[in-house]
Protein backbone atom coordinates (compact mmCIF):
# COMPACT_ATOMS: atom_id res chain seq x y z
CA UNK A 1 0.00 0.00 0.00
CA UNK A 2 1.75 3.63 -0.92
CA UNK A 3 2.57 6.23 2.10
CA UNK A 4 0.84 9.32 1.94
CA UNK A 5 0.25 12.30 3.48
CA UNK A 6 -3.19 12.99 5.31
CA UNK A 7 -4.77 15.17 7.78
CA UNK A 8 -5.76 13.45 10.42
CA UNK A 9 -7.92 14.19 13.57
CA UNK A 10 -5.47 15.11 17.21
CA UNK A 11 -6.44 15.03 21.17
CA UNK A 12 -6.00 18.46 21.83
CA UNK A 13 -2.41 17.52 23.98
CA UNK A 14 -1.54 17.17 20.57
CA UNK A 15 0.82 19.77 19.20
CA UNK A 16 0.40 21.23 15.06
CA UNK A 17 3.42 19.18 14.16
CA UNK A 18 1.75 15.96 14.52
CA UNK A 19 -0.90 16.56 12.25
CA UNK A 20 0.85 15.51 9.61
CA UNK A 21 1.58 12.78 9.60
CA UNK A 22 2.93 9.43 7.62
CA UNK A 23 0.82 6.63 7.48
CA UNK A 24 0.00 3.65 6.61
CA UNK A 25 -3.65 2.87 7.29
CA UNK A 26 -5.05 6.31 5.94
CA UNK A 27 -7.41 6.90 8.77
CA UNK A 28 -8.89 10.20 7.48
CA UNK A 29 -8.92 8.49 3.96
CA UNK A 30 -10.84 5.18 4.98
CA UNK A 31 -13.56 7.79 7.28
CA UNK A 32 -14.02 9.56 3.84
CA UNK A 33 -14.68 6.73 2.07
CA UNK A 34 -17.10 5.65 4.76
CA UNK A 35 -19.01 8.61 3.94
CA UNK A 36 -19.26 8.75 0.49
CA UNK A 37 -20.48 4.71 0.44
CA UNK A 38 -23.28 6.04 2.52
CA UNK A 39 -24.21 8.53 0.64
CA UNK A 40 -23.69 6.74 -2.46
CA UNK A 41 -26.06 3.86 -0.38
CA UNK A 42 -29.14 5.82 -0.43
CA UNK A 43 -28.76 8.14 -3.78
CA UNK A 44 -26.50 6.82 -6.73
CA UNK A 45 -28.42 3.38 -6.75
CA UNK A 46 -31.42 6.00 -6.16
CA UNK A 47 -33.11 4.24 -2.90
CA UNK A 48 -33.81 0.93 -2.88
CA UNK A 49 -37.19 -0.50 -3.11
CA UNK A 50 -39.05 -2.93 -1.04
CA UNK A 51 -37.92 -5.40 -3.14
CA UNK A 52 -35.12 -5.83 -4.86
CA UNK A 53 -35.83 -6.21 -9.18
CA UNK A 54 -34.22 -8.84 -10.47
CA UNK A 55 -32.23 -8.25 -13.56
CA UNK A 56 -30.33 -10.53 -16.02
CA UNK A 57 -27.37 -8.25 -16.97
CA UNK A 58 -23.69 -9.42 -17.34
CA UNK A 59 -21.46 -7.49 -14.86
CA UNK A 60 -19.51 -5.73 -18.34
CA UNK A 61 -23.07 -4.05 -19.60
CA UNK A 62 -22.99 -1.99 -16.40
CA UNK A 63 -21.95 1.64 -16.51
CA UNK A 64 -18.77 3.01 -15.57
CA UNK A 65 -18.39 4.75 -12.70
CA UNK A 66 -16.74 8.58 -11.90
CA UNK A 67 -13.09 8.46 -10.65
CA UNK A 68 -14.15 9.77 -7.29
CA UNK A 69 -12.30 12.07 -5.11
CA UNK A 70 -12.07 12.93 -1.48
CA UNK A 71 -11.77 16.09 0.41
CA UNK A 72 -9.41 14.77 2.03
CA UNK A 73 -7.35 14.15 -1.16
CA UNK A 74 -7.08 17.63 -1.86
CA UNK A 75 -6.02 18.82 1.95
CA UNK A 76 -2.14 18.96 2.54
CA UNK A 77 -1.61 20.67 5.55
CA UNK A 78 -3.98 22.34 8.36
CA UNK A 79 -2.83 24.73 10.88
CA UNK A 80 -5.85 23.59 13.30
CA UNK A 81 -6.94 20.60 14.87
CA UNK A 82 -10.04 18.71 13.18
CA UNK A 83 -12.57 16.34 15.24
CA UNK A 84 -14.05 13.65 13.27
CA UNK A 85 -17.16 14.93 13.00
CA UNK A 86 -16.03 18.04 11.31
CA UNK A 87 -13.61 15.83 8.79
CA UNK A 88 -17.19 13.62 7.93
CA UNK A 89 -18.66 17.36 7.43
CA UNK A 90 -16.11 19.22 5.17
CA UNK A 91 -16.51 15.62 2.97
CA UNK A 92 -19.86 15.81 2.43
CA UNK A 93 -19.82 19.80 1.29
CA UNK A 94 -17.05 18.83 -0.92
CA UNK A 95 -19.51 15.82 -2.23
CA UNK A 96 -22.54 18.71 -2.58
CA UNK A 97 -19.51 20.70 -4.52
CA UNK A 98 -18.26 17.87 -7.04
CA UNK A 99 -21.84 16.79 -7.24
CA UNK A 100 -22.65 20.02 -9.28
CA UNK A 101 -19.31 19.80 -11.23
CA UNK A 102 -20.10 16.41 -12.59
CA UNK A 103 -23.50 17.71 -13.08
CA UNK A 104 -22.53 20.98 -15.06
CA UNK A 105 -20.01 18.23 -16.79
CA UNK A 106 -22.21 16.16 -18.23
CA UNK A 107 -25.39 18.53 -18.73
CA UNK A 108 -22.55 20.59 -21.34
CA UNK A 109 -21.73 16.64 -22.95
CA UNK A 110 -25.40 16.04 -23.41
CA UNK A 111 -25.62 19.30 -25.09
CA UNK A 112 -22.31 18.67 -27.29
CA UNK A 113 -22.27 15.13 -28.13
CA UNK A 114 -26.21 14.52 -28.82
CA UNK A 115 -28.50 17.51 -29.68
CA UNK A 116 -25.58 19.35 -32.00
CA UNK A 117 -24.83 16.51 -34.03
CA UNK A 118 -28.23 14.77 -34.56
CA UNK A 119 -29.05 18.46 -35.65
CA UNK A 120 -26.48 18.79 -37.90
CA UNK A 121 -26.62 15.57 -39.62
CA UNK A 122 -30.57 16.13 -39.96
CA UNK A 123 -31.04 12.68 -37.70
CA UNK A 124 -34.03 14.77 -35.55
CA UNK A 125 -35.69 18.32 -36.33
CA UNK A 126 -35.21 21.26 -34.38
CA UNK A 127 -38.53 20.83 -33.31
CA UNK A 128 -38.15 17.12 -32.14
CA UNK A 129 -34.82 18.22 -30.31
CA UNK A 130 -36.68 20.37 -28.60
CA UNK A 131 -39.15 18.74 -27.35
CA UNK A 132 -36.60 15.99 -25.89
CA UNK A 133 -34.01 18.25 -24.62
CA UNK A 134 -36.84 20.56 -23.21
CA UNK A 135 -35.28 23.60 -21.06
CA UNK A 136 -32.54 21.80 -20.00
CA UNK A 137 -29.89 24.50 -21.86
CA UNK A 138 -31.36 26.63 -18.64
CA UNK A 139 -30.28 24.60 -15.99
CA UNK A 140 -26.21 24.72 -16.91
CA UNK A 141 -26.21 28.35 -16.03
CA UNK A 142 -28.08 27.57 -12.53
CA UNK A 143 -25.67 24.93 -11.66
CA UNK A 144 -23.10 27.03 -12.25
CA UNK A 145 -23.90 29.78 -9.81
CA UNK A 146 -24.45 27.63 -7.26
CA UNK A 147 -20.46 25.92 -7.98
CA UNK A 148 -19.21 28.89 -8.05
CA UNK A 149 -21.06 29.97 -4.55
CA UNK A 150 -19.58 26.38 -3.24
CA UNK A 151 -16.27 26.91 -4.20
CA UNK A 152 -15.76 30.87 -3.07
CA UNK A 153 -16.47 29.37 0.20
CA UNK A 154 -13.67 27.60 0.46
CA UNK A 155 -10.71 28.96 2.91
CA UNK A 156 -7.05 29.08 2.52
CA UNK A 157 -7.05 25.36 4.36
CA UNK A 158 -10.02 24.37 1.76
CA UNK A 159 -12.75 24.18 4.73
CA UNK A 160 -16.01 25.55 4.69
CA UNK A 161 -17.66 27.23 7.42
CA UNK A 162 -21.57 28.06 6.57
CA UNK A 163 -23.16 26.48 3.45
CA UNK A 164 -26.93 26.56 5.00
CA UNK A 165 -27.45 30.56 3.91
CA UNK A 166 -25.88 29.55 0.24
CA UNK A 167 -28.38 26.71 -0.30
CA UNK A 168 -31.02 29.25 1.25
CA UNK A 169 -29.94 31.98 -1.45
CA UNK A 170 -29.87 30.03 -4.01
CA UNK A 171 -32.84 26.90 -3.80
CA UNK A 172 -35.37 29.34 -5.29
CA UNK A 173 -33.60 29.24 -8.55
CA UNK A 174 -34.72 25.48 -8.88
CA UNK A 175 -38.23 26.57 -9.41
CA UNK A 176 -37.15 26.44 -12.90
CA UNK A 177 -37.28 22.58 -12.67
CA UNK A 178 -40.79 22.54 -12.88
CA UNK A 179 -40.97 23.33 -16.55
CA UNK A 180 -38.12 21.18 -17.05
CA UNK A 181 -39.88 18.17 -15.36
CA UNK A 182 -42.94 19.00 -16.61
CA UNK A 183 -41.91 18.18 -20.32
CA UNK A 184 -40.05 15.04 -19.41
CA UNK A 185 -43.08 12.64 -19.87
CA UNK A 186 -43.82 13.65 -23.17
CA UNK A 187 -40.13 13.98 -24.29
CA UNK A 188 -39.79 10.27 -22.93
CA UNK A 189 -42.51 9.33 -25.35
CA UNK A 190 -40.72 11.33 -28.11
CA UNK A 191 -37.79 9.76 -27.96
CA UNK A 192 -39.16 6.18 -27.09
CA UNK A 193 -40.62 6.75 -30.85
CA UNK A 194 -37.90 8.34 -32.86
CA UNK A 195 -36.02 4.66 -31.65
CA UNK A 196 -37.92 3.24 -34.05
CA UNK A 197 -35.97 5.14 -36.32
CA UNK A 198 -32.94 2.96 -37.77
CA UNK A 199 -30.69 6.45 -38.07
CA UNK A 200 -31.58 7.62 -34.22
CA UNK A 201 -31.23 4.33 -33.05
CA UNK A 202 -27.82 3.61 -34.68
CA UNK A 203 -27.01 7.40 -33.30
CA UNK A 204 -27.65 6.70 -30.15
CA UNK A 205 -26.45 3.29 -29.84
CA UNK A 206 -22.89 4.33 -30.90
CA UNK A 207 -23.07 7.38 -28.32
CA UNK A 208 -23.60 4.25 -25.53
CA UNK A 209 -20.75 2.35 -26.60
CA UNK A 210 -18.35 5.50 -26.66
CA UNK A 211 -16.42 5.67 -23.42
CA UNK A 212 -17.78 9.03 -22.69
CA UNK A 213 -20.87 7.96 -21.87
CA UNK A 214 -19.85 5.69 -19.08
CA UNK A 215 -22.35 3.52 -21.15
CA UNK A 216 -25.46 5.32 -19.97
CA UNK A 217 -27.79 6.06 -22.63
CA UNK A 218 -29.57 9.44 -23.69
CA UNK A 219 -32.36 9.49 -21.42
CA UNK A 220 -30.31 8.49 -18.87
CA UNK A 221 -28.39 12.00 -19.41
CA UNK A 222 -31.59 13.64 -19.77
CA UNK A 223 -32.98 12.51 -15.87
CA UNK A 224 -29.61 13.94 -14.20
CA UNK A 225 -30.85 17.31 -13.33
CA UNK A 226 -34.35 15.25 -11.10
CA UNK A 227 -32.16 12.63 -9.53
CA UNK A 228 -29.71 15.49 -8.84
CA UNK A 229 -32.85 17.72 -7.26
CA UNK A 230 -33.86 14.80 -4.89
CA UNK A 231 -30.65 14.88 -3.67
CA UNK A 232 -30.23 17.79 -1.90
CA UNK A 233 -32.34 16.87 1.33
CA UNK A 234 -29.89 13.87 1.75
CA UNK A 235 -26.74 15.84 1.67
CA UNK A 236 -27.78 18.52 3.76
CA UNK A 237 -29.48 15.94 6.08
CA UNK A 238 -25.96 14.67 6.46
CA UNK A 239 -24.20 18.41 7.14
CA UNK A 240 -26.88 18.53 9.77
CA UNK A 241 -25.58 15.30 11.33
CA UNK A 242 -21.96 16.46 11.69
CA UNK A 243 -23.08 20.30 12.49
CA UNK A 244 -22.00 21.14 16.44
CA UNK A 245 -24.94 23.00 18.37
CA UNK A 246 -22.72 26.31 18.28
CA UNK A 247 -22.11 25.89 14.52
CA UNK A 248 -23.41 29.13 12.62
CA UNK A 249 -25.15 26.76 10.23
CA UNK A 250 -27.00 24.37 12.99
CA UNK A 251 -29.88 27.25 12.69
CA UNK A 252 -29.26 27.71 8.71
CA UNK A 253 -29.94 24.05 7.56
CA UNK A 254 -33.18 23.00 8.95
CA UNK A 255 -34.67 26.23 7.05
CA UNK A 256 -32.81 25.42 4.03
CA UNK A 257 -34.15 21.84 4.32
CA UNK A 258 -37.72 23.11 4.71
CA UNK A 259 -37.54 25.26 1.42
CA UNK A 260 -35.93 22.32 -0.56
CA UNK A 261 -38.90 20.04 0.43
CA UNK A 262 -41.59 22.32 -0.63
CA UNK A 263 -39.86 23.05 -3.82
CA UNK A 264 -39.26 19.62 -4.17
CA UNK A 265 -43.44 18.98 -3.41
CA UNK A 266 -44.20 21.76 -5.89
CA UNK A 267 -42.01 20.07 -9.17
CA UNK A 268 -43.12 16.65 -8.16
CA UNK A 269 -47.27 18.11 -8.11
CA UNK A 270 -46.57 19.86 -11.30
CA UNK A 271 -44.84 17.33 -13.11
CA UNK A 272 -47.98 14.70 -11.96
CA UNK A 273 -50.35 16.81 -13.37
CA UNK A 274 -48.85 17.14 -16.16
CA UNK A 275 -48.10 13.38 -16.75
CA UNK A 276 -51.70 12.56 -16.37
CA UNK A 277 -52.72 14.89 -18.92
CA UNK A 278 -50.01 13.65 -21.06
CA UNK A 279 -52.02 10.30 -20.96
CA UNK A 280 -55.59 11.23 -20.40
CA UNK A 281 -55.31 12.96 -24.23
CA UNK A 282 -53.92 9.65 -25.26
CA UNK A 283 -56.80 7.66 -24.88
CA UNK A 284 -58.93 6.85 -27.55
CA UNK A 285 -62.36 5.57 -26.92
CA UNK A 286 -65.00 3.75 -28.90
CA UNK A 287 -68.14 4.76 -27.70
CA UNK A 288 -69.11 7.87 -25.25
CA UNK A 289 -69.99 5.88 -22.17
CA UNK A 290 -66.27 5.15 -21.67
CA UNK A 291 -65.91 9.07 -21.19
CA UNK A 292 -66.53 8.72 -17.40
CA UNK A 293 -66.38 11.81 -15.26
CA UNK A 294 -63.61 10.63 -13.13
CA UNK A 295 -61.21 10.40 -16.09
CA UNK A 296 -61.09 14.42 -16.42
CA UNK A 297 -61.53 14.77 -12.36
CA UNK A 298 -58.11 12.95 -11.81
CA UNK A 299 -55.17 15.08 -10.79
CA UNK A 300 -52.56 12.52 -10.94
CA UNK A 301 -51.44 8.82 -11.85
CA UNK A 302 -50.83 6.28 -9.40
CA UNK A 303 -49.35 4.33 -11.73
CA UNK A 304 -49.46 2.51 -15.11
CA UNK A 305 -48.17 -0.34 -16.85
CA UNK A 306 -48.45 -3.51 -19.06
CA UNK A 307 -50.41 -6.23 -17.42
CA UNK A 308 -52.32 -9.30 -19.24
CA UNK A 309 -55.69 -10.64 -19.25
CA UNK A 310 -57.05 -13.92 -19.44
CA UNK A 311 -56.83 -14.70 -22.56
CA UNK A 312 -53.12 -13.67 -22.44
CA UNK A 313 -53.56 -10.45 -24.81
CA UNK A 314 -51.58 -7.58 -23.22
CA UNK A 315 -53.29 -4.36 -21.67
CA UNK A 316 -51.59 -1.10 -20.70
CA UNK A 317 -53.42 -0.57 -17.42
CA UNK A 318 -53.36 3.08 -16.19
CA UNK A 319 -54.78 3.66 -12.22
CA UNK A 320 -55.83 7.66 -11.97
CA UNK A 321 -56.52 9.22 -9.11
CA UNK A 322 -59.94 7.90 -9.43
CA UNK A 323 -60.57 5.35 -11.93
CA UNK A 324 -58.96 2.26 -13.27
CA UNK A 325 -58.53 2.58 -17.01
CA UNK A 326 -57.74 -0.97 -19.42
CA UNK A 327 -56.56 0.01 -22.72
CA UNK A 328 -55.23 -1.87 -25.65
CA UNK A 329 -51.86 -0.70 -27.19
CA UNK A 330 -52.76 0.96 -30.45
CA UNK A 331 -50.25 0.81 -33.12
CA UNK A 332 -48.19 4.05 -33.17
CA UNK A 333 -47.85 6.20 -36.34
CA UNK A 334 -44.21 7.11 -36.45
CA UNK A 335 -45.01 11.03 -36.63
CA UNK A 336 -48.65 10.79 -34.24
CA UNK A 337 -48.62 10.92 -30.48
CA UNK A 338 -48.93 7.52 -28.54
CA UNK A 339 -52.31 6.96 -28.03
CA UNK A 340 -53.99 3.63 -26.28
CA UNK A 341 -57.48 2.08 -27.24
CA UNK A 342 -59.95 2.29 -24.15
CA UNK A 343 -60.86 -1.57 -23.52
CA UNK A 344 -64.05 -2.03 -21.42
CA UNK A 345 -65.44 0.15 -19.30
CA UNK A 346 -63.40 2.31 -17.04
CA UNK A 347 -63.96 1.19 -13.12
CA UNK A 348 -64.55 3.96 -11.14
CA UNK A 349 -61.61 3.49 -7.56
CA UNK A 350 -64.74 4.27 -5.28
CA UNK A 351 -66.60 1.34 -6.37
CA UNK A 352 -63.29 -1.23 -6.75
CA UNK A 353 -63.41 -4.22 -5.21
CA UNK A 354 -59.66 -6.07 -5.22
CA UNK A 355 -58.55 -9.87 -4.72
CA UNK A 356 -55.54 -11.12 -4.87
CA UNK A 357 -55.50 -14.45 -6.54
CA UNK A 358 -53.06 -17.29 -4.96
CA UNK A 359 -50.74 -18.48 -7.68
CA UNK A 360 -52.09 -21.29 -9.88
CA UNK A 361 -55.81 -20.06 -9.18
CA UNK A 362 -57.71 -19.38 -12.43
CA UNK A 363 -59.80 -16.65 -12.97
CA UNK A 364 -63.58 -16.95 -12.11
CA UNK A 365 -64.68 -15.62 -16.06
CA UNK A 366 -61.94 -18.30 -18.14
CA UNK A 367 -58.64 -19.91 -17.46
CA UNK A 368 -55.49 -18.36 -18.04
CA UNK A 369 -54.51 -21.91 -18.94
CA UNK A 370 -53.90 -22.31 -22.66
CA UNK A 371 -52.97 -18.48 -23.18
CA UNK A 372 -49.39 -19.23 -21.91
CA UNK A 373 -47.80 -21.83 -23.16
CA UNK A 374 -46.17 -24.62 -21.37
CA UNK A 375 -47.17 -22.27 -18.06
CA UNK A 376 -49.48 -24.87 -16.29
CA UNK A 377 -49.25 -23.33 -13.02
CA UNK A 378 -50.94 -19.22 -13.42
CA UNK A 379 -48.54 -16.63 -11.00
CA UNK A 380 -48.96 -13.37 -10.08
CA UNK A 381 -52.48 -12.96 -10.56
CA UNK A 382 -55.50 -10.67 -9.07
CA UNK A 383 -58.70 -9.93 -10.36
CA UNK A 384 -60.64 -6.14 -10.08
CA UNK A 385 -64.20 -6.04 -9.93
CA UNK A 386 -66.62 -2.60 -9.66
CA UNK A 387 -70.12 -2.32 -9.54
CA UNK A 388 -72.04 0.86 -9.46
CA UNK A 389 -73.70 3.04 -12.49
CA UNK A 390 -72.78 0.24 -14.96
CA UNK A 391 -73.39 -3.67 -15.13
CA UNK A 392 -71.35 -5.31 -12.71
CA UNK A 393 -67.29 -5.80 -14.36
CA UNK A 394 -64.38 -8.33 -13.42
CA UNK A 395 -61.17 -8.61 -15.14
CA UNK A 396 -58.50 -11.32 -13.70
CA UNK A 397 -54.97 -9.25 -14.69
CA UNK A 398 -51.65 -10.62 -14.52
CA UNK A 399 -48.59 -8.88 -13.60
CA UNK A 400 -44.75 -9.55 -14.82
CA UNK A 401 -43.76 -10.77 -11.58
CA UNK A 402 -44.20 -10.89 -7.81
CA UNK A 403 -42.91 -7.87 -6.99
CA UNK A 404 -44.68 -6.34 -9.91
CA UNK A 405 -47.81 -7.54 -8.56
CA UNK A 406 -47.54 -6.17 -5.12
CA UNK A 407 -46.98 -2.93 -6.71
CA UNK A 408 -50.43 -3.38 -8.66
CA UNK A 409 -52.08 -4.31 -5.50
CA UNK A 410 -50.67 -1.46 -2.73
CA UNK A 411 -51.49 1.58 -5.53
CA UNK A 412 -55.21 0.04 -6.23
CA UNK A 413 -55.87 -0.24 -2.19
CA UNK A 414 -54.46 3.50 -1.79
CA UNK A 415 -56.64 4.82 -4.79
CA UNK A 416 -59.64 2.81 -3.41
CA UNK A 417 -58.93 4.11 0.20
CA UNK A 418 -58.88 7.59 -0.68
CA UNK A 419 -61.45 7.53 -3.48
CA UNK A 420 -63.78 6.16 -0.07
CA UNK A 421 -63.13 8.79 1.93
CA UNK A 422 -63.19 11.59 -0.41
CA UNK A 423 -66.62 10.28 -1.00
CA UNK A 424 -67.46 9.93 2.52
CA UNK A 425 -66.68 13.30 3.32
CA UNK A 426 -68.46 14.42 0.04
CA UNK A 427 -71.75 13.12 1.69
CA UNK A 428 -71.21 15.22 4.57
CA UNK A 429 -70.90 18.67 3.10
CA UNK A 430 -72.97 21.35 1.35
CA UNK A 431 -72.36 20.69 -2.64
CA UNK A 432 -70.31 23.86 -2.68
CA UNK A 433 -68.02 22.80 -0.16
CA UNK A 434 -67.15 19.31 -1.55
CA UNK A 435 -64.12 19.88 -2.92
CA UNK A 436 -61.58 17.47 -3.78
CA UNK A 437 -58.73 17.11 -0.83
CA UNK A 438 -55.32 17.17 -1.72
CA UNK A 439 -53.71 14.15 -2.32
CA UNK A 440 -52.03 12.70 0.28
CA UNK A 441 -49.34 10.98 -1.77
CA UNK A 442 -47.67 13.61 -4.46
CA UNK A 443 -48.16 13.26 -7.67
CA UNK A 444 -46.13 10.84 -9.98
CA UNK A 445 -46.97 7.55 -10.98
CA UNK A 446 -45.25 4.49 -10.83
CA UNK A 447 -44.33 3.20 -14.18
CA UNK A 448 -45.17 -1.00 -13.99
CA UNK A 449 -44.19 -2.59 -16.90
CA UNK A 450 -43.79 -5.95 -18.09
CA UNK A 451 -40.10 -5.85 -18.11
CA UNK A 452 -38.13 -4.08 -15.66
CA UNK A 453 -34.61 -4.57 -17.63
CA UNK A 454 -36.27 -2.46 -20.54
CA UNK A 455 -38.11 0.19 -18.59
CA UNK A 456 -38.03 2.74 -15.71
CA UNK A 457 -39.78 2.39 -12.60
CA UNK A 458 -40.85 6.11 -11.38
CA UNK A 459 -42.24 7.02 -7.90
CA UNK A 460 -42.60 10.77 -7.06
CA UNK A 461 -43.18 10.88 -3.30
CA UNK A 462 -44.14 13.63 -0.92
CA UNK A 463 -41.26 14.62 0.43
CA UNK A 464 -42.11 16.60 3.50
CA UNK A 465 -44.01 12.80 5.17
CA UNK A 466 -40.46 11.32 3.78
CA UNK A 467 -37.90 13.31 5.65
CA UNK A 468 -40.16 14.02 8.71
CA UNK A 469 -39.43 10.45 9.20
CA UNK A 470 -36.01 10.34 8.48
CA UNK A 471 -35.78 6.73 7.32
CA UNK A 472 -35.23 6.44 3.36
CA UNK A 473 -34.88 10.45 3.73
CA UNK A 474 -35.22 10.45 -0.29
CA UNK A 475 -38.66 11.54 -2.07
CA UNK A 476 -38.33 10.47 -5.68
CA UNK A 477 -36.41 7.57 -7.20
CA UNK A 478 -36.09 5.74 -10.73
CA UNK A 479 -34.74 2.37 -11.23
CA UNK A 480 -33.72 1.51 -14.79
CA UNK A 481 -31.36 -0.96 -15.95
CA UNK A 482 -27.87 1.77 -16.05
CA UNK A 483 -29.85 4.20 -13.01
CA UNK A 484 -28.21 2.91 -10.28
CA UNK A 485 -24.35 3.27 -11.57
CA UNK A 486 -25.86 7.42 -12.49
CA UNK A 487 -23.27 8.70 -10.56
CA UNK A 488 -23.53 12.53 -9.96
Amino acid sequence: MPWCCIVKPVDKSASVTGIITQVKTPALKRLGQSIQRSISFRTEARPLPPMPIRTRQKASSFPRRRNSQLWSDTVDSLSHELSTKEIKRQEVIYELTQGEKQLIEDLSLVKKVYYEPMLKLDIMTESELGQIFGTLDSLIPLHEDLLARLEGLRGAEKTVQEVGPTMMDWFPCLEAYITYCCNQVGAKALLDQKKQDKRVEHFLRLCQESSFSRKLDLWNFLDLPRSRLVKYPLLLKEIQKSTPPEHPDEEALPHAMELIQRIITEVNLKTGEAECQFYRRGLCYSEDSQRVSEIQASRFLYCHGELKSTKGQKLHVFLFELVLVLTRPMAQDREGPVQFQVYRQPLPAAHLHLEDLPDGEPSSSGSFRGAFTGNDKVKNCFRVSATGRSKPQSHSLQANDSFNKQQWISCLRQAMVQSRDRQAQGSHCKPSERLSPEPTRATGAFQLNGSFTDTEFHCYCDCDSRLSQDNTQLVSYTLSRNCENNVM
